[in-house]
């Protein structure tokens, strides 16, 4: 297909990732790559001499690209998003889309009205061991999920403008709509503030999901060790993911409970737990950026649905925002109104 000519605002932490695919990939053409660090830039131009580079993000409306992708500080998602929307221009934005509903709603909205393509970067719904995960669930090997418990912890990095819930609880929120194929209904939160008085760096997430099923996710900053995991719990077996896992990613456990109608002796009531096999699944690996960004690339040329479009990062709001309500009211119980 013709390469489809991209630009990037943001050269920081995740930026340069970015900045490689697109630039490595022959369904791209990078053109210029925008960040306030002059230094970031002079990095880029070494490593990439033939991109153009600015410290002014409105350099690129001087310029034919057609696609921008935006990896800044999310408090200023809603503005470059809208400005380049309205300039004609395809986004691809990194997650969270925003922080506010409002502004997520407003991007989509005129992602239709102008005709463009509004992406969101939710990274691990390329992820092939996630990917592997909806194939199982989909496939009803573990019967029907009851509970799904994550763990995303490490030390850092502490983010400038949002709490540790808007900066990782996105792979997870976005994970579990994409695998369960399900919206929750309900959310609640608490948290703690143990570096920065007025910042949220600790969390625990309960999402209340249609057909009964629970899932707890602990999110934070301040954690010894690097933790990205997964556990999925149904009626006839369970799945372990741990993306830290080199090779065996996703693990199929054969345990469970099966229930006895009753129990005369104890070694009856010991059959009613089942220990059975542990089965790697088997996962064909690509780098999940790589694809991600192949899809944006091809979306654009083939005007196909995209997998992580701006409607799925309006939902993903919704749910932090009402996570958010919860962490700063005590932890109660807030419904998700859908609309």
């Amino acid at each position: 297909m013709e390469p489809v000519r991209v630009g990037v605002v943001g050269a920081g932490h995740w930026g340069p990732n970015l900045i490689r695919n697109f630039y490595e990939l022959p369904e791209a053409d990078l053109r210029m790559v925008c960040d306030l660090d002059q230094e970031r830039l002079d990095h880029i131009q070494q490593r990439y001499p033939e991109v153009l580079t600015s410290k002014d993000s409105k350099s690129i409306l001087e310029t034919d690209v057609e696609a921008v992708v935006i990896a800044t500080p999310v408090s200023t998602h809603y503005p470059l998003a809208m400005e380049y929307l309205r300039a004609d221009k395809h986004v691809l934005v990194e997650k969270p889309l925003t922080t506010s509903v409002p502004e997520a709603r407003e991007i989509v909205e005129t992602g239709f009205a102008m005709d463009k393509l509004v992406m969101t970067g939710f990274t691990f719904l390329f992820n092939p061991a996630v990917r592997a995960l909806k194939e199982i669930i989909e496939s009803g090997e573990i019967g029907d999920v009851y509970y799904i418990n994550g763990t995303r912890v490490n030390l850092g990095l502490y983010q400038p403008d949002v709490n540790v819930v808007w900066d990782l609880a996105p792979h997870d929120v976005s994970l579990l709509q994409y695998v369960l194929g399900l919206d929750p209904v309900a959310v609640s939160s608490r948290g703690g503030m143990f570096v920065r008085p007025s910042v949220c760096d600790v969390a625990y997430l309960t999402l209340h999901f249609p057909n009964s099923i629970l899932a707890d996710l602990r999110v934070s900053w301040l954690d010894p060790c690097k933790i990205r995991r997964i556990t999925i719990v149904g009626s006839k077996k369970m799945i372990v993911y741990d993306d830290i896992e080199p090779v065996n990613k996703v693990v199929i456990y054969d345990k469970g409970v099966d229930v006895q109608p009753y129990t005369d002796t104890l070694e009856e009531f010991h059959l009613a737990y089942r220990y059975g096999e542990e089965k790697p699944f088997p996962i064909e690996w690509d780098e999940p950026l790589k694809l991600e960004c192949l899809h944006f690339l091809r979306c654009i040329r083939e005007n196909t649905p995209v997998c992580s479009d701006g409607i799925r990062g309006l939902k993903v709001v919704q749910v932090l925002d009402a996570a958010q309500d919860s962490l700063v009211n005590g932890g109660i119980r807030k419904e998700i109104l859908w609309k």
